[in-house]
């Protein structure tokens, strides 16, 4: 058990026998009445997004799912599939419940995957990732006191937007949160 004053984003509670992902919490202290806690929940069943409030200090069902390291290994139709390269045993994933996430998903790619009650539910990626630029238009000169930028594809199919100096075949990092343009990779990254 644990109260709605111990929400941070990223916890997982469980709510009308779903389990559910705090995306964005904020608590409220009004002039008049109690305090409240509104926060923005993934179902991670169904990977529908709700709002809901709840009492400051309202308790509510911790939900523990068990994280694994896996590796992203191919594509099956509209699955991801995903190994455990310790015992070798794969998992799938629909493509749909890893919502904008998946156009960042590459194969040979480490991620935690997460389970609850033997069940996948959810997938964490990387926050940044360096990906290489397989297309962009060449940057034109002028216009660019504002810092001009154009879309990119990366050798996942993801569209970014991202500076005009960025060339096709370059390797940049990625925020995959965000889907934006951090900086150029370095030697290090590759």
């Amino acid at each position: 058990m644990l109260t709605s004053n111990d929400f941070r984003v990223g916890t997982t509670i469980e709510l009308d026998g779903q389990v559910h992902k705090v995306l964005e919490f904020l608590h409220v202290k009004p002039g008049k009445g109690s305090a409240f806690v509104r926060t923005k929940l993934k179902n991670l069943q169904s990977g529908n997004n709700i709002e809901k409030t709840f009492r400051a200090g309202e308790s509510v069902i911790q939900a523990l799912l068990e994280k694994s390291t896996m590796q992203h290994t191919y594509l099956d139709g509209d699955e991801f599939v995903f190994m455990n390269m310790e015992t070798f045993e794969e998992e799938r994933l629909p493509t749909s419940a890893l919502g904008d996430l998946a156009k960042f998903m590459k194969e040979g790619l480490d991620v935690d995957v997460l389970r609850y009650q033997g069940k996948v539910l959810d997938v964490d990626l990387p926050k940044q990732m360096v990906l290489e630029v397989t297309m962009t238009d060449p940057g034109v000169k002028g216009n660019t006191v504002q810092g001009g930028t154009k879309p990119a594809t990366l050798e996942t199919g993801a569209v970014i937007q991202v500076p005009l100096f960025i060339k096709q075949g370059e390797k940049i990092r990625v925020d995959v949160r965000d889907a934006k343009y951090i900086s150029r990779a370095g030697k290090d990254d590759e």
